[in-house]
């Protein structure tokens, strides 16, 4: 990875500095390959610390979050909906825009092939002290087949540290409550957060190498229609996502939208970081199963 200097802002030497992370990822591979049980065992001790912590993906409501009354039909609900729609329209519809706007490339969902879908992450708009902001969404989630963003993961970060996210709206009333905000408790998604601080942030020039015990509270808001919700974590069956491709990007490609799935080979070397996970020797399935 570059800095806006043209120097590498991370190196394989400093990443693997944080060996407890990598080692418990390594481990979890190991586990679901042959069941070793001193690889689990040394898994589970990196999170000693975290005793809410999973080895497999997981997630938790946020503290007083509540999904009891969100609607997508609700006034709120639409509203926040079509600013994020029209924010993506407008400033943010398809990689080139990410690009030239700060946003980096994580691919780190289950799906494969035609469910494939990322997440982009601005390290300005997650370092700033603005919630739910529609117009700098601190990540945009992309459909990887046709390059098109298809909606917004807002991050409840100020000035990059954790904060306790707002509710959508009904906080004075239990059951009207809409804050559908989690936060990832699995090590596959704190592995994520953690790499996201190193890489990006550079955190471990300050010697912060500390892997998470959870990520910061998250929440999604999808611009295409979804059958479970708007807030749904979840991205959208591919049928919900029939999108046309976005035209052919700007940068050097051989990857054609619509016809190649994004991935890290598609984009231009000044936005790749310098180490991918698997470059940490993360192998299997958590080269890419790092969801936030």
């Amino acid at each position: 990875m570059y800095d806006s200097d043209g120097d590498r802002n991370v190196s394989r030497r400093a990443l693997l500095r944080a060996s407890a992370g990598t080692a418990a990822l390594s481990a979890i591979g190991s586990v679901r390959a042959g069941g070793d049980d001193g690889a689990t065992g040394m898994a589970q001790r990196i999170d000693r610390d975290c005793p809410e912590a999973t080895l497999e993906p997981g997630m938790t409501p946020c503290e007083g979050a509540s999904m009891e009354g969100c609607a997508d039909d609700h006034p709120a609900t639409t509203e926040i909906r079509s600013a994020v729609s029209e924010s993506l329209e407008t400033q943010y519809p398809n990689v080139d825009a990410l690009i030239d706007a700060g946003y980096k490339p994580y691919f780190d969902t289950l799906e494969t092939g035609d469910d494939s879908w990322s997440h982009w992450l601005n390290p300005e708009f997650i370092g700033d002290d603005e919630l739910v902001d529609p117009e700098r969404p601190e990540s945009v989630l992309v459909d990887n087949q046709s390059w098109r963003s298809i909606g917004v993961m807002f991050i409840a970060t100020s000035d990059g540290e954790p904060v306790e996210p707002p509710a959508v709206y009904g906080a004075d009333d239990a059951e009207q409550l809409c804050s559908p905000w989690h936060a990832h408790i699995g090590l596959p998604g704190r592995f994520a957060w953690w790499f996201y601080q190193q890489t990006y942030e550079r955190d471990f020039e300050d010697g912060d190498l500390e892997f998470p015990c959870r990520t910061p509270c998250m929440l999604h808001v999808w611009t295409v229609d979804h059958p479970e919700s708007v807030y749904a974590h979840d991205a959208p069956p591919q049928e919900y996502r029939d999108l046309p491709p976005a035209d052919d990007p700007d940068f050097d490609t051989d990857a054609v939208p619509g016809e190649d799935e994004l991935d890290w080979g598609a984009l231009p070397e000044e936005v790749i970081p310098d180490r991918l996970p698997t470059d940490l020797g993360l192998t299997g399935p958590f080269g890419l199963d790092l969801g936030l």
